[in-house]
């Protein structure tokens, strides 16, 4: 049965259309989906009702899709509806709307004009994760802008008469602060975001002190907060600080206990195990992975455990135990065949194939098995969806360095000349520090004219710091 709410015309995504006929901008809509490996069976009746305001939010593949089309824009700046009102109180009142192609989320909802508004320094927080442009504009955008989005608002701690209260639209915009820093980071790396996004953090923690009226959005509001300090925590691990990020994740983690989130901790461990490996203490990063573990069983998601499980296998690798690592790759292996689920967590959309094999690579490689490392990160390469750009870097690296510890100096040059392609656009220290690794593993192979072309470039690189 049809709803009978009427239709606002969505004038944004018209204008996105520009000269194009519908029929021609659907085709472009599937062009795009291919390119990042997704399926949307987009026609012109599609483009259709999305214009006239019937379809007012997407669902995620089409949003994906929409992203990649245009970078830089978020669903609001294409005239849609966030995403909680669908789930929400919007969805409830048009349950008997007619399903939309693509998935329930290609649903009606009600007009943005009844979206609470309480509070504009929120809109300003949001507005500022919808910046485009290279990562040093993204990341100056972001600090300024959310220097002042809350500067009179939260500027000082409330009490009293004065205390603030936090709904719906701190919730949103923190929420939205989050899944914007992933996307500057999967595209542009950690280096340029980093400090920027200390600022968003500290008023994130500051709304939990706030006063809220539903415990379902002050919920909401300690899940934000917490996922807003692993974002932040991996921005700092990313970029080499393994203090800081070691104290956003231990952070996190006591939210995650507090709010008695499973999801949030399963997360906070992960990244805990992350770090520890990296940081050179491998039995920390079984711990830690096997506590990930523990937290994620109340959770129905075999992907999610999957990774828990890789994390478990870097850490046997680091310890020089095959063994254990070769069994937990397996388990890994199992899990993840299982398929995606609906409890997947958000955070984990950067873990498909590609990743899978990248992370088996990296536990090769700390075996020392550098042949088998290099199969598995050319694997990882060749999979890799093009909008992690920073993964992307990140196993071209490992293979170039698994490549030249194996003995093949002039194939390692030549993954090292794409990785210096690469973080042109890049910026990470952790992918950085690897590629020089390898470019001081290969200065005795200078000699080899395609090994010398590397080494001059990548000196020439890192003498201006670009």
């Amino acid at each position: 049965m049809a709803s009978s709410q009427a239709h606002h015309p969505n004038t944004a995504f018209r204008q996105l259309r520009g000269a194009r006929s519908p029929g021609e901008f659907a085709a472009a809509v599937r062009r795009a989906a291919r390119e990042i490996g997704e399926q949307v069976s987009c026609d012109a009746r599609y483009i259709g009702r999305v214009e006239s305001g019937e379809i007012r939010c997407p669902n995620y593949a089409y949003e994906r899709v929409f992203r990649h089309m245009f970078p830089g824009r978020e669903p609001a700046d294409m005239g849609f509806v966030p995403r909680d009102v669908v789930r929400g109180r919007g969805a409830r009142e048009n349950a008997d709307a007619a399903p939309a192609p693509g998935g329930p989320a290609d649903s009606p909802v009600e007009s943005p004009a009844h979206i609470p508004d309480r509070h504009k320094e929120s809109d300003v927080l949001r507005r500022a994760f919808m910046t485009s442009g290279t990562a040093a504009v993204a990341a100056t955008s972001l600090g300024a802008s959310l220097a002042g989005s809350f500067g009179t608002a939260w500027g000082a701690p409330a009490t009293g008469r004065d205390r603030r209260r936090a709904g719906e639209a701190e919730a949103v915009a923190v929420e939205q602060a989050v899944r914007r820093i992933r996307l500057l980071d999967d595209r542009h790396g950690a280096d340029g975001i980093y400090r920027r996004a200390a600022r968003p953090l500290r008023v994130a923690y500051e709304l939990l002190d706030a006063d809220t009226r539903r415990q379902s959005v002050a919920d909401r509001l300690h899940t934000g907060a917490g996922e807003l300090a692993l974002s932040v925590g991996w921005l700092a691990h990313d970029s080499g600080r393994f203090a800081d990020a070691r104290s956003h994740y231990a952070e996190a983690l006591a939210t995650a206990r507090m709010a008695g989130d499973a999801a949030l901790e399963a997360h906070a461990f992960c990244n805990t195990a992350f770090l520890a490996r990296d940081a050179g203490r491998p039995r920390e990063s079984v711990r830690a992975a096997q506590a990930a573990q523990r937290a994620a069983r109340r959770l129905p998601s075999p992907r999610l455990m999957s990774l828990l499980t890789l994390r478990e296998a870097g850490g046997w690798a680091g310890l020089g135990d095959r063994a254990a690592c070769e069994a937990a790759l397996l388990r890994a292996r199992d899990l993840f065949e299982r398929g995606p689920a609906q409890a997947d967590p958000e955070w984990m959309s950067f873990f498909g194939p590609a990743e899978l094999e990248g992370l088996e690579a990296q536990c090769w490689s700390a075996l020392g098995e550098w042949s088998r490392a290099a199969e598995h990160a050319r694997r990882a390469v060749d999979l890799q969806n093009p909008h992690f750009a920073r993964n992307t870097a990140l196993f071209t690296t490992q293979l170039a360095g698994d490549l030249a510890r194996g003995g093949a100096p002039d194939a390692a040059a030549e993954r090292g000349e794409r990785a210096l392609d690469l973080l042109a656009e890049v910026q990470s220290t952790r992918v950085r520090t690897m590629l020089a690794a390898t470019a001081r593993l290969l200065r005795r192979y200078r000699a080899d004219s395609v090994v010398a072309a590397f080494l001059d470039r990548h000196e020439g690189v890192a003498a201006t710091g670009a």
